[in-house]
């Protein structure tokens, strides 16, 4: 399935520009093409700047880097569940509470590349068990509707939104 194909049916204002800053791209590309480019982006952060952030009380790039997974692990669990019928409606996730938790100043540049792959590699098996009728299942998490599509989409638009950022205001 590709970008252009996603029929959303109500807004979903904040994650939108998550699939928008993707351009037109077909989602099985995208996930495979991330988990290839993805890792060398982290393999060229010096280790040494893996704890810094660019401003206090804002996160640090290994923070960055662990809220990428954990976020992707939350949408994934989700696009399970939509993709197997159940119409239980989920909770958010408190984002604010996961990165002071992560223990990300202990994590070493090779340790968060490794969960990255497993957590991508894991995602990649789950859409490829998808058809066209599977991503269109939908659910509502955070009082919004999804479908398993539009998860998978804001999954690889996260990552590319907060690699940019880390270009921008962290790896100047």
């Amino acid at each position: 399935m590709r970008t252009s194909e996603l029929i959303i049916s109500e807004p979903i204002p904040f994650y939108k520009a998550y699939i928008d800053v993707l351009g037109d791209v077909e989602l099985l590309d995208i996930l495979e093409g991330q988990l290839k480019n993805f890792p060398n982006f982290i393999e060229n952060i010096p280790e040494s700047k893996l704890n810094y952030a660019y401003e206090p009380e804002k996160w640090t790039i290994a923070q960055v880097l662990l809220h990428i997974i954990d976020s992707e692990r939350v949408f994934q669990y989700r696009s399970l569940r939509f993709s197997r019928g159940d119409k239980t409606p989920l909770p958010g996730f408190e984002q604010d509470l996961y990165a002071p938790n992560s223990r990300a100043e202990t994590r070493s540049k090779q340790s968060i590349i490794e969960e990255y792959q497993a957590v991508r590699q894991s995602t990649i098996t789950l859409y490829k068990s998808f058809n066209v009728e599977t991503l269109k299942n939908e659910g509502v998490a955070s009082n919004l509707p999804w479908n398993a599509a539009i998860l998978g989409f804001v999954i690889c638009g996260h990552q590319k939104h907060h690699r940019n950022i880390l270009r921008e205001r962290y790896l100047l």
